[in-house]
């Protein structure tokens, strides 16, 4: 069974092939796939790039060109709800694009022709990336639920505020996961998703976002697949 870990940023990526022994790089809709194994298992890494049109073109690659079995997402995101703070995990349930309206034909988040606006998390492979956060980053708080995605990077109080209204059970909030959410779906294929919580989305949230991924969220990333593959 193989297994695509996709990161979001370059630095995560570059953390998770530090620790495969055999990758090799193929490229594919101008994206570079590396395969190869860690711990064992048939591993795909690839960087997913940015926005949900992004996300949405990488998933199927790994699905059609690369045949992967499961995919999990490791990245950071922006806290919304009250106490997920910097630093923090969140491990999502479900998504939702929180930029899709198509009302009046449909109600505003549902995608439309699905009857739904949110997309479940494989369970079983969720709960087994959560034991991996708890095992790889012991005493760092972990959370469980709903992350929302849209194709714009959530920078102001105002916005972060007026998310925190409109969909109170939201954790957290990113840009590239209900597209990965939506096309596994599609295919029958297990997703599961992490993102540590590099700032609150708020006024603040540009100030420190690249020096957070280079010396927190990348091994955060890495320590989490290790952990997730050394399961099995």
């Amino acid at each position: 069974m193989t297994t695509a870990i996709v990161s979001a940023m370059h630095e995560e990526l570059s953390a998770v092939l530090a620790l495969m022994p055999d990758e090799h790089k193929q490229v594919v809709a101008g994206r570079e796939f590396w395969a190869g194994h860690l711990h064992g298992q048939e591993v795909v890494v690839v960087l997913s790039r940015i926005g949900k049109v992004a996300a949405a073109t990488t998933a199927m690659a790994l699905i059609e060109r690369f045949k992967v079995r499961r995919i999990v997402f490791t990245g950071v995101a922006g806290g919304l709800a009250p106490g997920v703070d910097v630093g923090h995990v969140v491990v999502a349930d479900s998504f939702l694009q929180h930029d899709l309206d198509a009302s009046p034909i449909f109600p505003k988040y549902e995608v439309p022709l699905y009857g739904a606006s949110r997309f479940p998390t494989d369970p079983a492979l969720t709960e087994e990336l959560a034991q991996a956060v708890a095992a790889a980053l012991p005493g760092t708080a972990l959370h469980r639920g709903l992350v929302v995605s849209g194709d714009r990077f959530v920078s102001t109080t105002a916005e972060s505020r007026a998310l925190q209204a409109a969909l109170p059970d939201a954790l957290a909030v990113e840009m590239e996961g209900a597209a990965f959410a939506q096309v596994c779906h599609d295919y029958g294929v297990p997703f599961a998703a992490v993102r540590t919580i590099s700032d609150r989305a708020d006024d603040a949230a540009h100030g420190d976002f690249m020096s957070f991924i280079q010396e927190v969220a990348s091994r955060h990333s890495a320590a989490i697949v290790d952990a997730l593959l050394r399961r099995h």
